[in-house]
Parts: C-alpha cells; structure tokens; sequence
C-alpha cells in the first residue's frame, strides 16, 4: 500500500502540536481571520476557526434610560383615565408613548390635562384629548420627570420652568408617578448643586431674589435670575421670572425652606415637591426599578 500524502502527514503534524501546547503554560493566540486551512490531493479542504470574545453592548446614554422609565411608568395608564400630563425630556417620552398606544388601541378615552405650553403642542400634535383644570379638576393618575430624588421621595423640579402648572396638576392628582434615571438621586434636596427654582412675579424681582439670598445664607446659597438663550429674563408661561437657587450643602428641612420661601410677598412657587410622590420609576445600567411610599 502506498505512504499516506505528505500533505495529510503535515496536518496530522500540525493538530499534534497544537493538541501538545493547548496544555503548556505559554497561551496560543488564534487569529480569527484568515482560518488555517489544511488541504489534501485526496481530502476535502477544512478549516479551524478561533472563537472571539462577544463584543458587549455599548452602554446606554441617558435618553434611552428615560425612555425606559417613561415605558414602565406608562404600565399604570388605564384607558377612561384623567392624567396630568408632565413636562421636560423625560415626560416627553410619556407623551410620546400615550400617543403610540392611542393609535394602536391599547388605550382608549384617555384625557390629558398638561403643565405646560410645550406638553400641550407635544400631546395635540398626537391627538390626545386634552382638558384643564376648569374642566376637570380631580385627575387619577400625572406623570413626570424630577430635577432631584431625596431617599423620603422628595423632589426638586422646574428647572424645565413650568413648576407652577406642574405642581397644581400634579397636586389635584389621586397618583403621582415620577420618572427619572438614576443621574437624579441625591442624599439631599439641592444636593445636586444645580438650581433649585423659585417663580416670582416680574414686580420687584430683585428685591425678592436678594430675600432669598439672605433667607439662605447659612446654606451658601447662590441666587441668580433665569436668563433665556439671548441674554433676557426667562419668562415662564405664567409671565413670571424665575430665580435659581444654588445651594452649595443639600437643605436640612426641605419643609421649613418651603414655608420660608411661600411667604414672601412676591413668591409664586417654589420647585419644592414635597410629600407628593406616590411612586419613583428610575432607569439605570442595571434596569429599571420602583420605589413606593
């Protein structure tokens, strides 16, 4: 009988010493591409392929955790319901989400009563039957977005500037779902560093943004005038300004601050949410989780 091919002699040769130094200390690195391929006269070709690593999921950005949350919060809208209807990035996900299900059925008799001027484009443009207050003022359910979580479910929102209409909605609502990633907890109200609103009438404004400055001094409070993007007074949809308070150590009583600020003459609201929350719903790399009173 004839000697086997020397090309088969050679891949038998080659299995071997890859078989030998599987088991040795010094790793063998395997290109994925191009695969070693042995051929034979007399065989069909094959090959031996390495495997790669799975490459991981890129990591999701902070619109995609809202919408997570906007989705899951979603969960407690019934058809026949009364809903406030928030405002900011992330109550825009809700909207979004409300028109979606109106259009394909699975809500149906929904009313939307929104906290401002932008939520109320947003949910007309979708064709979400909307109401006010005038009209219909006890409300099931409102879902929004928060500028900050405390541990209580506490909350610091209006940096979207519509913490008027937000907290009379939200307030005339039997359930108040609160939407956010996890960006916005912190361990104290104003822990975050960033503002916390306040909306004064335009009469005087200067007058009761350096009250403010004093009533928080101990707390190291910065107080500044909301500026638009050219240079001018922010307006909100009530024709109000706002001034922002920054507070450089978190409140110690977020519900004396609160009294303090609504009794100056001129305050209209403070972004102080207290006592209001029924559930959180916050997105983060691990999902998304609930958080109840």
């Amino acid at each position: 009988m004839a000697a086997a091919p020397a090309a088969t002699t050679t891949a038998n040769a080659a299995l071997s010493f890859l078989s030998c130094h599987h088991n040795a200390t010094t790793r063998l690195f395997l290109r994925p591409t191009p695969s070693i391929t042995f051929r034979s006269s007399n065989n069909p070709s094959f090959s031996i392929k390495s495997l790669s690593t799975p490459t991981p999921s890129p990591p999701l950005t902070q619109d995609s955790l809202k919408k997570l949350a906007a989705d899951k919060a979603v969960e407690y809208v019934q058809s026949g319901m009364v809903l406030g209807l928030g405002t900011g990035s992330t109550a825009a996900f809700v909207v979004a989400k409300l028109g979606e299900l109106l259009v394909t059925g699975q809500l149906t008799n929904i009313v939307g009563v929104p906290t401002s001027k932008r939520t109320q484009e947003q949910a007309a443009s979708l064709n979400i039957p909307l109401a006010t207050l005038d009209t219909h003022p006890s409300l099931d359910l409102a879902i929004d977005g928060a500028d900050e979580v405390d541990p209580n479910l506490d909350l610091v929102k209006g940096r979207g500037g519509a913490l008027l209409r937000e907290k009379m909605v939200e307030a005339a609502s039997d359930k108040f779902v609160v939407v956010v990633d996890d960006s916005k907890l912190v361990s104290g109200l104003g822990g975050s560093g960033l503002a916390m609103p306040v909306e004064v009438v335009q009469f005087c404004w200067k007058y009761n943004q350096i009250r403010l400055q004093e009533l928080f001094k101990d707390e190291g409070v910065e107080a500044k005038l909301r500026l638009d993007g050219d240079g001018k007074p922010y307006v909100t949809d009530n024709s109000n300004y706002i001034v922002d308070l920054y507070f450089k150590n978190p409140i110690k009583d977020s519900a004396a601050a609160g009294k303090e600020i609504s009794a100056l003459e001129g305050v209209v609201e403070h972004g102080l949410f207290l006592d209001m929350t029924t559930a959180v719903i916050i997105a983060g790399k691990d999902g998304v989780s609930v958080k109840s009173k």
